[in-house]
């Protein structure tokens, strides 16, 4: 997938430098030189050779101060720097990109490459969840800054998956709480998958498991409030019936049958940003 990115991205970097971008007139045989060192650049990144491309991209922005060429070569160092997983080292290049080249037309794109970077360093719902936290705040941000780009589309999706992976992690703890017979806490972790987390796909059990536990401590009333509010939302699913089942071992609910509705992004921007104008 990241070679498709790759391509995508070339060719959209090498015809998108506008005029306008280059400040500076430089002269023939530094822009020759320049050129030269960002084809050899963009040869290697096409290879795979992201080491060699990112040393080459370097040299190709020092060569082209100030320039559209400059901040090219400056994004598609941070670029191959994701490629090879040095996340840390790829967002400080970014941010240094984002402070240097503020008003660069591929500057979304940089903001949307952090995002993707905290994203990807997400770790299973079992760990730690800094990088969970960090990385909704980042895709939060992008999409206040830059709400209609085909970048926010994409992150929407991942935000959906994130908060998924954070309800999970706190049901997780919850059932952790509940084996332990620590029913506050465990109570505690289910209201938030529930106040907080009420669009994923978990807030059913987390309404089953609180009729369990209100149940078993003798807080019939809660018990079926929350059931009452598992009927209301989720009247075809099996956590329903079984919430039933535990208040009333002969209770069948009726089901009612919902109608059916109806490359990574990253990848293909790289061919638009890449190749530039001679």
């Amino acid at each position: 997938m990241r070679i498709f990115l790759i391509l995508f991205f070339s060719l959209f970097l090498f015809f998108s430098c506008s005029k306008k971008n280059q400040v500076v007139e430089l002269p023939p045989s530094t822009k020759n030189e320049a050129i030269k060192v960002y084809r050899e650049a963009l040869q290697s990144l096409k290879d795979g050779q992201y080491f060699i491309a990112r040393k080459k991209f370097d040299q190709s922005e020092s060569l082209l101060p100030q320039t559209g060429w400059a901040a090219k070569s400056a994004l598609m160092s941070s670029y191959c720097l994701y490629s090879m997983n040095h996340y840390d080292e790829a967002i400080l290049n970014l941010k240094r990109f984002i402070k240097v080249y503020p008003a660069d037309s591929n500057v979304d794109y940089a903001h949307y490459l952090v995002a993707i970077i905290y994203y990807e360093k997400i770790l299973d719902e079992e760990k730690d969840i800094e990088p969970l936290l960090l990385s909704k705040k980042t895709i939060e941000e992008f999409l206040k800054k830059f709400p209609n780009t085909d970048y926010a589309m994409d992150l929407k999706f991942k935000l959906d998956l994130i908060l998924n992976q954070m309800a999970a992690k706190e049901l997780s703890i919850a059932r952790y709480y509940m084996k332990n017979q620590k029913w506050i806490p465990a109570i505690n972790r289910l209201r938030t998958v529930v106040d907080e987390y009420d669009k994923t796909i978990f807030v059913e059990e987390a309404l089953f498991r609180l009729v369990e536990i209100y149940y078993r401590i003798g807080l019939d009333g809660e018990a079926k409030a929350a059931a009452a509010l598992l009927g209301y939302n989720y009247n075809s699913s099996e956590w329903y019936e079984r919430s039933y089942k535990v208040l009333n071992s002969d209770y069948k609910p009726i089901k009612i049958q919902k109608d059916e509705k109806e490359d990574s992004l990253v990848r293909r921007t790289l061919k638009k940003i890449l190749l530039i104008d001679d």
